[in-house]
């Protein structure tokens, strides 16, 4: 028999916030962490706008943005959980994350690239050489480098492990974190993800895919619509989301207080192309359906959805479409929202924070409105809850990830 799966800790650090209590406030307020980009002069590029993680300062600076936004993700969070080595074998805690790529510093490789031209050009050699002592080439700067670290603080000795997904890394780190513990190779899960893309190397790559908004520079609060009629784009976002995940046994035992439940979860593939969803959804149908069956439960048992919702074109219009055919008519009788108005897209970790997000809304009968919905789109025509939360006793939440490669996660998160 499966074990049941618990949620006992959550800890985030956001563009709303460095918590999981001042974000959820700033969500269900509808404001919106979007402005000019900080971090870099983006005065040269087409998109100039990002959500940052603001007023961000970490005691050990050397590590790179996500590093930082995980390990203090995931120090609220076992703080929360009460989980020590005095509740937990060592060897029963594991660690599953989803971090994506680290971009070096542009700036660094510029000065290193300066000191290796000499009257002859460039020279590889030069470079080389005088790389060897800067941190962009050694381990900090693996997307695995997070979940070891975590590992490292806590005394996590179970396996350690991190998913480059795209957008669904840390849907899928929570996933397959839920199976460890649902099949008894561990009794407790430190899962979740961070990223940090705002850097000239990310905002460029996105901007060649034309997936980042070029139109609300002068208006940076505006800027992610999703489902909207006027989308044209997403906003790069940053930052970090842990959960703990526990066997639920474990955690009566030990008198944790439980704060939901992870029910479901579903994969599917689009099977095909790199960047473009499939245009009939059948691989984010797949993954609601199979995160449906998993936690045995019919559509109507699902009181709101927590969208992947990027303010994108093709995206937006995609999962609409996948919950029509899967709902069927009860499709626009369910509230969805996407809390990507308010934070941007958090590429790698956005999986994690709405986790978070519908962990709250169990807990407080509330969920966060979709900043900047005014137009309907005739093929997003369902309730997204446009612009002010909405009181809601929920029992059951799915929670979508769709990602670039065709990758599809859904989540189900129910009531303790």
């Amino acid at each position: 028999m499966l074990r049941r799966v618990v949620v006992t800790g959550m800890g985030c650090v956001t563009p709303l916030a460095h918590n999981v209590s001042n974000t959820w406030s700033e969500m269900l307020a509808g404001r919106s962490g979007v402005a000019r980009i900080s971090l870099f002069d983006p005065a040269n590029f087409p998109s100039q706008i990002a959500a940052e993680v603001k007023n961000w300062s970490c005691s050990v600076p050397c590590l790179p943005r996500q590093t930082q936004f995980a390990l203090c993700a995931a120090e609220q969070a076992v703080a929360q959980a009460r989980l020590s080595h005095e509740v937990i074998q060592p060897s029963r805690l594991s660690v599953y994350m989803g971090c994506g790529e680290i971009f070096p510093d542009l700036q660094t490789i510029t000065e290193l690239v300066g000191k290796s031209l000499g009257e002859s050009g460039f020279s590889p050699e030069d470079f080389y050489r005088q790389a060897q002592g800067q941190s962009f080439f050694q381990g900090s700067c693996e997307p695995c480098d997070a979940a070891m670290r975590i590992a490292a603080a806590v005394g996590a000795e179970g396996q350690v492990a991190n998913s480059i997904t795209a957008c669904t890394s840390s849907s899928l780190a929570i996933g397959q974190g839920a199976e460890l513990i649902r099949h008894g190779d561990a009794d407790a899960v430190i899962a979740g993800g961070a990223h940090s893309m705002i850097s000239p190397f990310g905002v460029s790559g996105f901007a060649r895919l034309s997936a980042l908004t070029t139109e609300w520079n002068d208006q940076p609060e505006l800027a992610m619509r999703p489902f909207d009629i006027t989308r044209s784009g997403f906003v790069i976002g940053e930052g970090g989301a842990v959960l703990v995940l526990e066997d639920r046994e474990h955690a009566l035992a030990r008198g944790a207080e439980i704060l939901g439940e992870v029910t479901g979860y579903g994969a599917g593939q689009d099977a095909y192309r790199l960047t473009d969803p499939h245009p009939q959804a059948r691989g984010a149908v797949t993954a609601i359906r199979n995160a449906l069956a998993d936690a045995e439960l019919r559509c109507d048992d699902i009181d709101y959805i927590s969208a992947h919702g990027t303010s994108t074109m093709m995206n937006d219009r995609m999962e609409s479409r996948a919950i029509k055919k899967v709902f069927g008519d009860q499709a626009k009788s369910v509230p969805i929202s996407s809390i990507k108005s308010m934070v941007g897209h958090l590429t790698t970790a956005c999986g994690a924070l709405q986790a978070i997000a519908c962990i709250q809304s169990l807990l407080h009968d509330a969920i966060p409105p979709t900043l900047n919905h005014q137009s309907p789109d005739a093929g997003c025509d369902l309730d997204f809850t446009p612009g002010e939360a909405r009181e809601l006793a929920c029992r059951h939440i799915l929670s979508n990830s769709f990602g670039f490669g065709g990758q599809n996660i859904s989540l189900i998160f129910s009531r303790r």
